[in-house]
Protein backbone atom coordinates (compact mmCIF):
# COMPACT_ATOMS: atom_id res chain seq x y z
CA UNK A 1 0.00 0.00 0.00
CA UNK A 2 1.42 3.49 -1.05
CA UNK A 3 2.18 5.96 1.46
CA UNK A 4 -0.44 8.06 -0.24
CA UNK A 5 -3.31 5.97 0.22
CA UNK A 6 -2.60 4.79 3.96
CA UNK A 7 -2.53 8.11 4.38
CA UNK A 8 -5.44 8.87 2.37
CA UNK A 9 -7.59 6.66 4.63
CA UNK A 10 -6.61 7.29 7.75
CA UNK A 11 -8.10 10.72 7.20
CA UNK A 12 -11.18 9.44 5.88
CA UNK A 13 -11.74 7.33 9.36
CA UNK A 14 -11.20 11.09 11.07
CA UNK A 15 -14.56 11.70 9.79
CA UNK A 16 -16.55 8.51 9.48
CA UNK A 17 -20.04 9.35 10.09
CA UNK A 18 -19.69 12.11 7.26
CA UNK A 19 -18.11 10.24 4.99
CA UNK A 20 -20.52 6.63 5.75
CA UNK A 21 -23.27 9.17 5.17
CA UNK A 22 -22.08 10.31 1.32
CA UNK A 23 -20.93 6.88 0.96
CA UNK A 24 -24.84 5.97 1.86
CA UNK A 25 -25.96 8.34 -1.12
CA UNK A 26 -23.93 6.50 -3.51
CA UNK A 27 -24.88 3.25 -2.77
CA UNK A 28 -28.59 3.98 -2.68
CA UNK A 29 -28.43 6.14 -5.98
CA UNK A 30 -26.14 3.80 -8.14
CA UNK A 31 -28.66 0.80 -6.69
CA UNK A 32 -31.41 2.96 -7.78
CA UNK A 33 -30.16 4.22 -11.31
CA UNK A 34 -29.86 0.58 -12.15
CA UNK A 35 -33.12 -0.23 -11.11
CA UNK A 36 -34.78 2.34 -13.10
CA UNK A 37 -32.51 1.71 -16.18
CA UNK A 38 -33.69 -1.86 -15.91
CA UNK A 39 -37.50 -1.25 -15.48
CA UNK A 40 -37.85 1.20 -18.23
CA UNK A 41 -36.06 -0.28 -21.00
CA UNK A 42 -37.29 -3.61 -19.83
CA UNK A 43 -40.99 -2.28 -20.97
CA UNK A 44 -39.65 -0.26 -23.72
CA UNK A 45 -38.13 -4.19 -25.42
CA UNK A 46 -41.52 -6.03 -24.87
CA UNK A 47 -43.05 -3.11 -26.55
CA UNK A 48 -40.75 -3.80 -29.48
CA UNK A 49 -40.94 -7.67 -29.02
CA UNK A 50 -44.40 -7.04 -29.21
CA UNK A 51 -44.80 -4.74 -32.22
CA UNK A 52 -41.96 -7.01 -34.24
CA UNK A 53 -44.01 -10.23 -33.37
CA UNK A 54 -47.45 -8.54 -34.69
CA UNK A 55 -46.65 -6.29 -37.22
CA UNK A 56 -43.01 -7.14 -38.57
CA UNK A 57 -39.43 -5.07 -38.85
CA UNK A 58 -40.49 -3.41 -42.47
CA UNK A 59 -43.76 -3.57 -44.51
CA UNK A 60 -43.94 -2.92 -48.01
CA UNK A 61 -47.28 -1.20 -49.08
CA UNK A 62 -47.43 0.81 -51.95
CA UNK A 63 -46.32 1.26 -55.27
CA UNK A 64 -45.12 4.92 -56.36
CA UNK A 65 -43.88 6.81 -59.06
CA UNK A 66 -41.66 9.83 -58.76
CA UNK A 67 -42.98 12.58 -61.28
CA UNK A 68 -40.77 14.61 -63.72
CA UNK A 69 -39.59 18.32 -63.64
CA UNK A 70 -37.29 19.81 -66.37
CA UNK A 71 -34.32 21.53 -65.34
CA UNK A 72 -32.42 24.24 -67.46
CA UNK A 73 -28.54 23.01 -68.12
CA UNK A 74 -26.59 25.54 -66.22
CA UNK A 75 -29.31 26.69 -64.18
CA UNK A 76 -30.22 29.08 -67.08
CA UNK A 77 -33.75 29.57 -68.48
CA UNK A 78 -33.54 27.86 -72.13
CA UNK A 79 -34.89 24.56 -74.06
CA UNK A 80 -32.47 22.55 -73.64
CA UNK A 81 -33.12 21.30 -70.51
CA UNK A 82 -32.82 17.66 -68.79
CA UNK A 83 -35.48 15.73 -67.04
CA UNK A 84 -34.93 14.49 -63.29
CA UNK A 85 -37.55 12.32 -60.73
CA UNK A 86 -39.07 14.52 -58.22
CA UNK A 87 -39.21 12.87 -54.60
CA UNK A 88 -41.32 15.21 -53.08
CA UNK A 89 -44.01 14.34 -55.88
CA UNK A 90 -44.88 11.07 -56.20
CA UNK A 91 -47.55 9.36 -57.47
CA UNK A 92 -48.80 6.62 -55.48
CA UNK A 93 -50.70 3.34 -56.34
CA UNK A 94 -52.43 2.23 -53.82
CA UNK A 95 -51.07 -1.72 -53.01
CA UNK A 96 -48.46 -4.39 -54.13
CA UNK A 97 -49.41 -5.03 -57.91
CA UNK A 98 -47.34 -8.21 -57.86
CA UNK A 99 -46.39 -9.41 -54.57
CA UNK A 100 -44.95 -13.15 -56.19
CA UNK A 101 -42.26 -10.71 -58.32
CA UNK A 102 -41.37 -8.51 -54.59
CA UNK A 103 -40.82 -11.72 -52.87
CA UNK A 104 -38.48 -12.40 -55.36
CA UNK A 105 -36.52 -9.60 -55.27
CA UNK A 106 -37.06 -9.82 -51.17
CA UNK A 107 -34.70 -12.88 -51.42
CA UNK A 108 -31.54 -11.10 -52.91
CA UNK A 109 -31.79 -8.90 -49.22
CA UNK A 110 -29.06 -10.82 -47.13
CA UNK A 111 -30.84 -9.59 -43.76
CA UNK A 112 -34.22 -10.62 -44.85
CA UNK A 113 -35.02 -14.13 -42.97
CA UNK A 114 -39.05 -14.35 -44.02
CA UNK A 115 -41.66 -12.34 -46.22
CA UNK A 116 -45.46 -13.06 -45.67
CA UNK A 117 -48.55 -11.81 -47.87
CA UNK A 118 -51.15 -9.86 -46.73
CA UNK A 119 -54.69 -8.86 -48.25
CA UNK A 120 -56.44 -6.72 -45.88
CA UNK A 121 -60.03 -5.19 -45.69
CA UNK A 122 -62.46 -3.57 -43.94
CA UNK A 123 -65.33 -5.51 -43.34
CA UNK A 124 -68.61 -6.09 -41.03
CA UNK A 125 -68.29 -9.09 -38.14
CA UNK A 126 -71.96 -10.57 -36.67
CA UNK A 127 -72.60 -12.58 -34.02
CA UNK A 128 -75.69 -13.74 -32.75
CA UNK A 129 -75.44 -10.84 -30.05
CA UNK A 130 -73.72 -7.79 -32.07
CA UNK A 131 -71.76 -6.53 -34.95
CA UNK A 132 -69.06 -4.57 -35.10
CA UNK A 133 -66.80 -3.14 -37.97
CA UNK A 134 -63.46 -4.90 -38.07
CA UNK A 135 -60.35 -5.65 -40.86
CA UNK A 136 -59.87 -8.76 -41.91
CA UNK A 137 -56.01 -10.03 -43.16
CA UNK A 138 -55.90 -12.75 -45.77
CA UNK A 139 -52.71 -14.52 -44.58
CA UNK A 140 -51.25 -17.85 -45.98
CA UNK A 141 -50.54 -19.12 -42.42
CA UNK A 142 -47.05 -20.84 -42.63
CA UNK A 143 -45.40 -17.41 -44.11
CA UNK A 144 -47.48 -15.40 -41.44
CA UNK A 145 -46.17 -17.92 -38.61
CA UNK A 146 -42.17 -16.81 -39.96
CA UNK A 147 -42.49 -13.10 -40.02
CA UNK A 148 -44.80 -13.19 -36.23
CA UNK A 149 -45.31 -14.18 -33.15
CA UNK A 150 -49.13 -15.31 -33.93
CA UNK A 151 -48.71 -19.22 -32.81
CA UNK A 152 -47.19 -17.97 -28.86
CA UNK A 153 -50.54 -15.26 -29.01
CA UNK A 154 -53.11 -17.72 -29.40
CA UNK A 155 -55.21 -18.07 -26.19
CA UNK A 156 -57.93 -20.38 -27.08
CA UNK A 157 -58.36 -23.32 -30.00
CA UNK A 158 -55.08 -24.39 -31.99
CA UNK A 159 -53.42 -23.06 -35.59
CA UNK A 160 -54.09 -27.00 -36.72
CA UNK A 161 -57.91 -26.13 -36.65
CA UNK A 162 -57.46 -23.17 -38.32
CA UNK A 163 -54.71 -25.29 -40.94
CA UNK A 164 -57.69 -27.93 -41.44
CA UNK A 165 -60.37 -25.28 -40.96
CA UNK A 166 -60.75 -23.23 -44.78
CA UNK A 167 -63.63 -21.27 -43.09
CA UNK A 168 -61.33 -20.83 -40.03
CA UNK A 169 -61.09 -17.21 -38.54
CA UNK A 170 -58.53 -16.26 -36.02
CA UNK A 171 -60.13 -13.72 -33.69
CA UNK A 172 -58.71 -10.72 -30.93
CA UNK A 173 -59.28 -11.57 -27.61
CA UNK A 174 -60.90 -7.84 -27.30
CA UNK A 175 -63.03 -8.58 -30.13
CA UNK A 176 -64.38 -11.81 -29.13
CA UNK A 177 -65.42 -10.10 -25.72
CA UNK A 178 -67.42 -7.92 -27.60
CA UNK A 179 -68.60 -10.15 -29.69
CA UNK A 180 -69.21 -12.84 -27.05
CA UNK A 181 -67.80 -15.93 -28.58
CA UNK A 182 -66.04 -18.43 -28.09
CA UNK A 183 -63.94 -21.25 -30.00
CA UNK A 184 -66.52 -23.03 -31.62
CA UNK A 185 -69.26 -20.53 -32.35
CA UNK A 186 -70.19 -19.13 -35.78
CA UNK A 187 -69.78 -15.33 -37.53
CA UNK A 188 -71.04 -13.53 -40.54
CA UNK A 189 -68.97 -11.43 -42.15
CA UNK A 190 -70.06 -8.88 -44.57
CA UNK A 191 -68.38 -6.86 -47.29
CA UNK A 192 -69.40 -5.45 -51.03
CA UNK A 193 -73.14 -6.58 -50.52
CA UNK A 194 -71.46 -9.80 -49.59
CA UNK A 195 -71.79 -12.53 -46.69
CA UNK A 196 -69.34 -15.63 -45.87
CA UNK A 197 -69.82 -17.75 -42.90
CA UNK A 198 -67.11 -18.48 -40.44
CA UNK A 199 -66.29 -20.16 -37.53
CA UNK A 200 -64.35 -19.51 -34.69
CA UNK A 201 -60.84 -22.05 -35.18
CA UNK A 202 -59.00 -19.94 -32.37
CA UNK A 203 -58.73 -16.59 -30.26
CA UNK A 204 -55.27 -14.82 -29.66
CA UNK A 205 -53.85 -11.77 -27.51
CA UNK A 206 -51.31 -9.50 -28.44
CA UNK A 207 -52.00 -7.19 -25.73
CA UNK A 208 -52.13 -4.62 -28.26
CA UNK A 209 -56.00 -3.67 -27.70
CA UNK A 210 -56.37 -1.44 -30.59
CA UNK A 211 -55.19 -4.89 -32.71
CA UNK A 212 -56.93 -7.77 -31.03
CA UNK A 213 -60.68 -5.60 -31.20
CA UNK A 214 -60.41 -4.99 -34.89
CA UNK A 215 -58.05 -7.77 -36.50
CA UNK A 216 -59.61 -11.16 -37.90
CA UNK A 217 -57.01 -13.20 -39.52
CA UNK A 218 -58.41 -15.41 -42.32
CA UNK A 219 -57.01 -18.18 -45.22
CA UNK A 220 -55.79 -15.68 -48.39
CA UNK A 221 -58.46 -17.42 -50.59
CA UNK A 222 -60.93 -16.72 -48.31
CA UNK A 223 -60.07 -13.07 -47.79
CA UNK A 224 -59.55 -12.49 -51.66
CA UNK A 225 -62.94 -14.06 -52.31
CA UNK A 226 -64.79 -11.78 -50.04
CA UNK A 227 -63.42 -8.95 -50.86
CA UNK A 228 -62.99 -9.37 -54.42
CA UNK A 229 -59.49 -9.26 -55.15
CA UNK A 230 -57.94 -12.07 -56.66
CA UNK A 231 -54.48 -10.03 -57.37
CA UNK A 232 -52.16 -8.60 -55.52
CA UNK A 233 -51.44 -7.44 -52.09
CA UNK A 234 -52.29 -4.89 -49.31
CA UNK A 235 -49.05 -4.95 -48.13
CA UNK A 236 -45.91 -7.61 -47.45
CA UNK A 237 -44.73 -8.42 -43.95
CA UNK A 238 -41.15 -8.71 -43.69
CA UNK A 239 -39.10 -9.84 -40.49
CA UNK A 240 -35.37 -9.23 -40.43
CA UNK A 241 -32.37 -11.25 -39.07
CA UNK A 242 -31.36 -7.71 -37.18
CA UNK A 243 -34.30 -5.60 -36.51
CA UNK A 244 -31.84 -2.53 -35.71
CA UNK A 245 -30.84 -2.31 -39.73
CA UNK A 246 -34.28 -1.63 -40.39
CA UNK A 247 -34.10 1.78 -41.64
CA UNK A 248 -31.54 1.21 -43.56
CA UNK A 249 -32.60 -1.74 -45.51
CA UNK A 250 -36.29 -0.34 -45.80
CA UNK A 251 -34.79 2.81 -47.52
CA UNK A 252 -32.42 0.36 -49.98
CA UNK A 253 -35.88 -1.56 -51.00
CA UNK A 254 -37.81 1.55 -51.69
CA UNK A 255 -34.52 2.47 -54.35
CA UNK A 256 -35.00 -0.69 -55.37
CA UNK A 257 -38.45 -2.16 -55.40
CA UNK A 258 -40.55 1.22 -55.83
CA UNK A 259 -42.55 0.68 -53.02
CA UNK A 260 -42.78 2.17 -50.11
CA UNK A 261 -41.32 0.50 -47.22
CA UNK A 262 -41.50 1.60 -43.37
CA UNK A 263 -39.20 0.23 -40.37
CA UNK A 264 -40.81 -0.71 -37.48
CA UNK A 265 -38.30 2.41 -36.07
CA UNK A 266 -40.37 5.29 -37.94
CA UNK A 267 -43.79 3.06 -37.68
CA UNK A 268 -43.68 3.30 -33.47
CA UNK A 269 -41.58 6.92 -33.19
CA UNK A 270 -44.05 8.17 -31.35
CA UNK A 271 -43.70 5.29 -28.54
CA UNK A 272 -39.96 5.22 -29.21
CA UNK A 273 -39.84 8.26 -28.44
CA UNK A 274 -41.87 8.01 -24.91
CA UNK A 275 -39.86 5.71 -24.05
CA UNK A 276 -36.60 7.51 -24.29
CA UNK A 277 -37.88 10.32 -22.38
CA UNK A 278 -38.63 8.01 -19.91
CA UNK A 279 -35.42 6.88 -19.64
CA UNK A 280 -33.47 10.28 -19.51
CA UNK A 281 -36.32 11.33 -16.65
CA UNK A 282 -35.67 8.44 -14.35
CA UNK A 283 -31.84 8.69 -15.12
CA UNK A 284 -31.87 12.57 -14.06
CA UNK A 285 -33.92 12.07 -11.29
CA UNK A 286 -32.41 9.15 -9.57
CA UNK A 287 -28.67 10.97 -10.35
CA UNK A 288 -29.85 13.89 -7.76
CA UNK A 289 -29.22 11.40 -5.18
CA UNK A 290 -25.77 11.05 -6.30
CA UNK A 291 -25.24 14.62 -6.82
CA UNK A 292 -26.29 15.64 -2.90
CA UNK A 293 -23.92 13.04 -2.14
CA UNK A 294 -21.43 14.18 -4.16
CA UNK A 295 -21.76 18.15 -2.36
CA UNK A 296 -22.25 16.39 0.87
CA UNK A 297 -18.59 14.68 0.49
CA UNK A 298 -17.13 18.20 -0.77
CA UNK A 299 -18.24 19.65 2.80
CA UNK A 300 -16.37 16.16 4.07
CA UNK A 301 -13.52 16.99 2.61
CA UNK A 302 -13.64 20.47 2.57
CA UNK A 303 -13.67 20.15 6.57
CA UNK A 304 -10.56 17.32 6.53
CA UNK A 305 -8.95 20.51 4.80
CA UNK A 306 -9.82 22.84 7.60
CA UNK A 307 -8.87 20.44 10.01
CA UNK A 308 -6.07 19.14 8.81
CA UNK A 309 -3.98 22.16 7.63
CA UNK A 310 -1.12 21.47 10.42
CA UNK A 311 -0.52 17.51 9.08
CA UNK A 312 -0.42 18.49 5.77
CA UNK A 313 2.02 21.43 6.38
CA UNK A 314 4.14 18.71 7.71
CA UNK A 315 3.63 16.19 4.92
CA UNK A 316 4.47 19.19 2.74
CA UNK A 317 8.05 20.01 5.23
CA UNK A 318 8.78 16.35 5.11
CA UNK A 319 8.91 16.46 1.16
CA UNK A 320 5.64 15.37 -0.15
CA UNK A 321 4.85 17.41 -2.99
CA UNK A 322 1.70 19.39 -4.42
CA UNK A 323 0.43 16.34 -6.13
CA UNK A 324 1.40 14.26 -3.18
CA UNK A 325 -1.19 16.02 -1.57
CA UNK A 326 -3.67 16.46 -4.53
CA UNK A 327 -3.49 12.04 -4.70
CA UNK A 328 -4.28 12.26 -0.96
CA UNK A 329 -7.35 13.61 -1.28
CA UNK A 330 -8.56 11.97 -4.70
CA UNK A 331 -7.59 8.46 -2.93
CA UNK A 332 -10.37 9.29 -0.65
CA UNK A 333 -12.43 10.31 -3.01
CA UNK A 334 -11.68 7.60 -5.26
CA UNK A 335 -12.07 4.43 -2.20
CA UNK A 336 -15.38 5.97 -1.51
CA UNK A 337 -16.58 5.88 -5.23
CA UNK A 338 -15.56 2.36 -5.50
CA UNK A 339 -17.07 1.10 -2.55
CA UNK A 340 -20.29 2.79 -2.98
CA UNK A 341 -20.49 1.43 -6.17
CA UNK A 342 -19.74 -2.54 -5.69
CA UNK A 343 -22.29 -1.90 -3.61
CA UNK A 344 -24.58 0.04 -5.27
CA UNK A 345 -24.78 -2.58 -8.42
CA UNK A 346 -25.39 -5.51 -5.51
CA UNK A 347 -28.20 -3.30 -4.37
CA UNK A 348 -29.13 -2.53 -8.22
CA UNK A 349 -28.94 -6.30 -9.02
CA UNK A 350 -30.89 -7.32 -5.84
CA UNK A 351 -33.50 -4.96 -6.14
CA UNK A 352 -33.94 -5.40 -9.93
CA UNK A 353 -34.39 -9.65 -9.46
CA UNK A 354 -37.22 -8.61 -6.77
CA UNK A 355 -38.98 -6.11 -8.86
CA UNK A 356 -38.64 -8.76 -11.41
CA UNK A 357 -41.35 -11.28 -9.27
CA UNK A 358 -43.96 -8.32 -9.29
CA UNK A 359 -47.30 -9.39 -10.33
CA UNK A 360 -48.18 -6.58 -12.53
CA UNK A 361 -51.27 -6.79 -14.98
CA UNK A 362 -50.69 -4.56 -17.75
CA UNK A 363 -52.60 -4.39 -21.17
CA UNK A 364 -52.81 -1.79 -23.89
CA UNK A 365 -49.52 -1.66 -25.98
CA UNK A 366 -48.20 -4.84 -25.04
CA UNK A 367 -49.07 -7.62 -22.48
CA UNK A 368 -47.32 -8.70 -19.19
CA UNK A 369 -48.29 -10.02 -16.07
CA UNK A 370 -45.27 -8.98 -14.37
CA UNK A 371 -42.42 -6.38 -14.04
CA UNK A 372 -40.64 -6.60 -16.94
CA UNK A 373 -36.90 -5.94 -16.72
CA UNK A 374 -33.73 -5.69 -19.07
CA UNK A 375 -30.58 -7.21 -17.49
CA UNK A 376 -27.98 -5.08 -19.49
CA UNK A 377 -24.38 -4.32 -18.25
CA UNK A 378 -24.56 -1.26 -19.91
CA UNK A 379 -27.10 0.38 -16.75
CA UNK A 380 -24.59 -0.51 -14.70
CA UNK A 381 -21.32 0.77 -16.51
CA UNK A 382 -23.99 4.10 -16.52
CA UNK A 383 -24.26 4.17 -13.48
CA UNK A 384 -20.45 3.99 -12.54
CA UNK A 385 -19.79 6.63 -14.96
CA UNK A 386 -22.12 9.27 -13.51
CA UNK A 387 -20.89 8.33 -9.95
CA UNK A 388 -17.51 9.06 -10.93
CA UNK A 389 -18.21 12.38 -12.79
CA UNK A 390 -19.68 13.63 -9.33
CA UNK A 391 -17.83 12.24 -6.73
CA UNK A 392 -14.27 13.26 -8.61
CA UNK A 393 -15.66 16.95 -9.58
CA UNK A 394 -16.27 16.86 -5.40
CA UNK A 395 -13.30 15.82 -4.51
CA UNK A 396 -10.98 18.08 -6.56
CA UNK A 397 -11.90 21.21 -5.20
CA UNK A 398 -10.75 20.27 -1.77
CA UNK A 399 -7.91 18.05 -3.27
CA UNK A 400 -6.39 21.04 -5.42
CA UNK A 401 -6.76 23.51 -2.01
CA UNK A 402 -4.87 21.38 -0.05
CA UNK A 403 -2.19 21.13 -2.29
CA UNK A 404 -2.00 24.72 -2.32
CA UNK A 405 -0.97 24.90 1.39
CA UNK A 406 2.31 26.11 2.19
CA UNK A 407 4.06 25.13 5.01
CA UNK A 408 5.19 28.99 6.14
CA UNK A 409 1.73 29.49 5.48
CA UNK A 410 0.31 27.51 8.16
CA UNK A 411 2.97 27.97 11.09
CA UNK A 412 2.33 32.49 10.29
CA UNK A 413 -1.66 31.38 10.58
CA UNK A 414 -2.01 32.99 7.12
CA UNK A 415 -2.84 29.67 5.08
CA UNK A 416 -6.46 30.45 3.45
Amino acid sequence: MSPNLRIAIRFLLARKRSMFMSLAGIVFGVGFFVVTQAQTSGFEEVFIKTILGTDGAVRIEDKFQDTLRAIAAGGLKTQSGFIVANRDKRRYIEGVENPRLIREALRQFRNVSAVSEVVRGSVVVRSALRSQACQIYGIHLNDHLAVSDLASQIVLGDLETYRNQPTGVLIGRTLADRLQVTVGDTLILSAQDENRRFRVSAIYETGVRDIDKVRLYVHMSEARSLLHRPFGASFLQINLYDRDRAPADARHMEDVLQHTATSWQEREKVWLDVFKALRVSSAITVSTIILISGLGMFNTLAMIVMEKTREISILRSMGYTRSDINAVFMWQGTIVLIIGTLLGWGMGAAVTYGVSRLPIRIRGIFSTDTFVVNWSIWHYVAAALTAAVIVMIASLIPARRAARLEPGDVIRGTAT
